[in-house]
């Protein structure tokens, strides 16, 4: 998956996506379209555990979750290793673990232990000279030469850090040999992607960055929003909304269960209604019951197929007729 994700770059100006956490959500941004899917650490925390990103989901729940996520789709997956969860020497096995679950890349952040969200108040960076030394250990510790590491410095908002801080450890990882280096930015404001990229752009020409689209921002306030073109011009070459997915469902999933707490069942027939003909409308459609069933057919004994689908009622019923035998 990592060579098909380093064609996408060389084919595309910028490659955009959204964040996901679960394999159901990823599946559903491929079929909407998305050439690429970003396995979200947010997400993850929020979506299976309830909490904020603390550092809380451990390496063990974060590969699991990358593994379902990879072997749901077709699209590579883009996703968050955290901090490495420990030192450099940790990190070589958080990167042998990654590379298992057959993802296509993954993000490392520069944040000391226990490090959070990079939206949040409260972030230390690990010294610089670590820092590189890590992102070296990394790389190094990669068995297949395409496997996608992404550097991301959290300096520009952490506590004894700034925009200076940032640019030079931005520059020190590439040096080391980043995939693509990724600046964690504190508000939406469109100075902060010029000026990093322009300072990056004189030292390392054509490297890739990457800007995340944070959800913790309200871009419908920020003064001038910087467009995905406009990002990608500057160099800004993987673009991702990082928690886009889970805020479309917990927006969704608020006004059904609201409507279900006070209108009872007219909530289910309002929600019908309004899937009625989309593509989401039927779930055994969306796990792919038919692909299956047709698996069943094929290596299931016939006699046991033919009473399971002609002898019972549900999605999938059907006249059985025996399959052509050579």
């Amino acid at each position: 998956k990592g060579a098909e994700y380093r064609k996408l770059h060389s084919e595309e100006p910028y490659v955009y996506t959204s964040g996901v956490y679960s394999p159901i959500e990823a599946r559903i941004a491929e079929e909407a379209g998305l050439k690429c899917v970003s396995m979200s650490g947010y997400s993850c925390a929020l979506g299976y555990l309830g909490r904020a990103d603390l550092g809380f989901p451990t390496i063990t729940e974060m590969t699991t979750w990358a593994g379902y996520i990879a072997r749901a789709v077709n699209i590579p997956v883009i996703a968050d290793a955290d901090d490495g969860y420990g030192n450099a020497l940790i990190t070589t096995r958080t990167i042998e673990e990654y590379e298992r679950t057959g993802v296509a890349a993954i993000h490392l952040e520069d944040q000391r232990l226990p490090k959070r969200c990079g939206h949040l108040a409260g972030k230390y960076c690990l010294p610089m000279e670590e820092s590189v030394l890590k992102l070296k250990a990394a790389l190094n510790a990669r068995s297949d030469p395409d496997f996608f590491i992404i550097a991301r410095t959290d300096a520009v908002s952490a506590v004894g850090g700034g925009m200076e801080e940032a640019i030079e450890r931005g520059k020190r990882y590439a040096d080391a040999g980043a995939d693509l280096v990724w600046p964690e930015f504190p508000t939406p404001d469109r100075k902060y992607a010029e000026v990093f990229a322009e300072a990056l752009d004189k030292d390392f020409p054509g490297l890739p960055l990457g800007f995340n689209y944070s959800s913790s921002f309200k871009w419908t306030e920020a003064e001038d929003p910087v467009t995905f073109k406009e990002l990608g011009r500057m160099g800004y070459k993987y673009i991702f909304i990082s928690m886009g997915a889970l805020h479309a469902a917990m927006y969704a999933e608020w006004n059904f269960l609201k409507d279900l707490s006070e209108n009872q069942e007219q909530a289910q027939l309002r929600l019908q209604a309004l899937k009625d003909g989309h593509p989401t409308e039927n779930h055994h459609v969306m796990g792919r019951f038919d692909h299956f069933q047709k698996l069943e057919e094929e290596y299931l004994p016939q006699e046991m197929v033919q009473e399971r689908y002609s002898a019972t009622q549900g999605f999938g019923a059907r006249d059985f007729h025996a399959r052509d035998v050579l």
